[in-house]
């Protein structure tokens, strides 16, 4: 039963939950384009909003995009430079990094979602339910340090990377990789997975609609006061 369980997890709900996300992001644009939005609370109040956003936001893109290097990154493609411990404690060093200043503006956000009634008011109650979701998997992946402390040959790293590979690859048996790897792991990884799942039900939608083009744009915006 544990190795069926394994093979749902790790190898079929992997492509469900992408799937969910992609699609159904299609969809709520297609058919509710006005709820496409970050609904941000800056009106109600500014309190704790620039720390805890900026550090929020930074913390977690460095994290995401990390995970994304690291994962996919073959390990033939860095071996002739580091090892596989060498890249392992990389990533624990930076995902500490990272992943405290996430953890110190998450606080911050939750604090002020739950004790300013103002922006308490105007918060829905998936608004709550993403934001404890994407706390319960910060907390999950700082947890992952010390277990990987435990073991610093780098095999983990490459058991995971592997699994990440065989995924996006669509090669099969991917959950063979981490079949014996730490519950936290797994346990990282399900729930990550789970935010994919619902994630065109949330304001996380708003991130297909980050403004990278100004990063882009030709010259500079012209803005006049008012007489």
């Amino acid at each position: 039963m544990s190795e069926h369980i394994n093979t749902f997890f790790f190898g079929i709900f992997p492509y469900i939950a992408v799937s969910s996300m992609i699609l159904g992001s299609i969809l709520r644009y297609d058919r509710d384009p006005y709820s496409w939005k970050a609904d941000s609370s800056q009106l109600m109040s500014r309190k704790g909003l620039r720390w805890g956003s900026n550090l929020f936001h930074v913390g977690i893109l460095l994290l995401f995009f990390g995970h994304l290097v690291g994962l996919l990154t073959p390990h033939w493609a860095y071996e002739p430079f580091i090892t596989a411990g060498q890249k392992q404690f990389l990533a624990m060093t930076a995902g500490g990094i990272f992943g405290g200043m996430c953890f110190i503006g998450m606080l911050i956000l939750i604090w002020r979602r739950t004790s300013d009634a103002r922006v308490r008011a105007t918060t829905k109650f998936m608004d709550m339910a993403i934001l404890l979701m994407l706390f319960a998997q910060l907390v999950l992946g700082l947890l992952t340090i010390p277990q990987s402390a435990k073991h610093l040959d780098g095999s983990s790293m490459i058991a995971l990377a592997e699994w990440a590979q065989h995924i996006v690859t669509f090669r099969p048996d991917a959950a063979v990789f981490i079949e014996h790897e730490h519950w936290i792991f797994k346990a990282h990884i399900v729930l990550g997975l789970s935010i994919f799942l619902i994630f065109p039900f949330t304001r996380l939608v708003h991130i297909f609609s980050a403004p990278f083009k100004y990063l882009l744009r030709s010259g500079y915006q012209i803005v006049r006061k008012r007489g």
